[in-house]
């Protein structure tokens, strides 16, 4: 997970290494002799090669986050990430529409993400928006302000492809022969059911729970939700979880405690770096690791047993998730209770992944037919 408003140290100290790096490569050359004939076309031959780089954008009911890289055979360099809290669906689960206020924060950001996308030379680009503009009514029209003011043109995908994409950016985390993966977003909770499968994971079925962290709070209260309230919450999420029933087949799997629950939201990563009594976020140290349930049910106690500024003061929620935190503990409370697993991976992964994997096979493609 990024600053909400910073790019990624990493990202930042490698491209500034890398020219670092360049810089004395060019010092070297100046004082090489004259390079062979079979030098030069060596040379040539990789100037030839198409540079390429990569951007994904996710704008969702709460975030906006970029991720810029450059492809590394099967993995990415990350050359640049931005995220930022804009809450664009404020409010939308009561009225309807994007707010003006949540749209001139998100436009804020995506022009910061537009800088950052012209600036890093970007080849190859997918934005895509999910639930708030899904559902707004003004959804659309609002991405029309955004191409014109940003120049930045998004598609808003389906619930489908939003889990597709969540899946394929996490995929390899998966450890045992099947798991649920879980997206808890602010609007929408998305759920594929996986197996493993010789070259990767097969969705054997997936579905979209129409609420989410933001719209949940809006409902029931996130700022300070009584011990009976989110009792209530976890109630009411369980029935919707229950009524769903067995979709791929996978029960018996769980019961016997051969598969796994897979988390890539804030709210899983967010509980991850309190239960790691981290001083801030490491997204090093909190992507990949494994909860057990009960580390997860201490945090939920935790956090539940917390009010709004002592949640605030968490490092690793901060004021901006503080009133979200413990709806997104009662949709995983519900889902444990109807899933059974034993063990919960923790994804600081997953759209973005997905986009930019999309992205490397386009440019792979393009490349082998030029």
């Amino acid at each position: 997970m990024m600053s909400d408003d910073e790019p990624d140290e990493r990202a930042g100290r490698d491209e500034r290494d890398g020219r670092k790096k360049q810089g004395r490569r060019r010092r070297s050359r100046r004082n090489r002799p004259p390079s062979s004939s079979s030098d030069r076309k060596k040379q040539a031959g990789g100037q030839r090669r198409r540079f390429v780089r990569l951007a994904a954008l996710d704008l969702g009911t709460n975030n906006c986050r970029l991720l810029i890289a450059s492809p590394r055979g099967r993995d990415f360099r990350i050359v640049d990430a931005f995220s930022r809290i804009v809450r664009l669906g404020e409010g939308l689960s009561q009225s309807g529409v994007l707010s003006d206020a949540a749209m001139e924060r998100t436009i804020g950001a995506l022009k910061v993400c537009a800088e950052k996308i012209d600036r890093r030379g970007v080849t190859h680009m997918r934005c895509i928006a999910t639930q708030a503009c899904r559902g707004a009514e003004n959804g659309a029209a609002f991405l029309e302000t955004v191409s014109r003011e940003t120049g930045l043109s998004f598609d808003i995908i389906t619930t489908e492809e939003e889990a597709r994409l969540a899946v394929a950016g996490c995929a390899d985390l998966l450890d045992d022969e099947a798991g649920l993966v879980f997206d808890i977003g602010g609007g929408s909770t998305e759920l594929s059911w996986v197996r493993r499968r010789e070259g990767g994971v097969e969705i054997a079925a997936w579905t979209s729970l129409p609420f989410g962290v933001v719209s949940i709070a809006e409902k029931w209260g996130g700022r300070e939700m009584s011990a009976e309230t989110y009792a209530a919450v976890v109630e009411d999420v369980r029935a919707h979880i229950q009524a769903l029933g067995d979709p791929a087949g996978m029960k018996d799997v769980f019961h016997a405690d051969a598969a796994h629950l897979l988390g890539t939201s804030g709210t899983v990563t967010s509980i991850a770096g309190v239960h790691l009594g981290l001083a801030r976020y490491r997204r090093d140290k909190v992507d990949g690791v494994w909860l057990t349930i009960d580390d997860a049910k201490a945090v939920t106690a935790k956090l539940n047993a917390m009010n709004f500024f002592e949640r605030a003061n968490e490092p690793c929620i901060g004021e901006d998730r503080a009133d979200l935190v413990v709806s997104g503990c009662a949709i995983l409370e519900a889902l444990q209770a109807e899933w059974p697993a034993t063990r919960i991976r923790v994804a600081d992964r997953g759209l973005r992944e997905g986009i930019l994997a999309d992205l490397a096979r386009q440019a792979q493609k393009q490349r082998r037919n030029t």
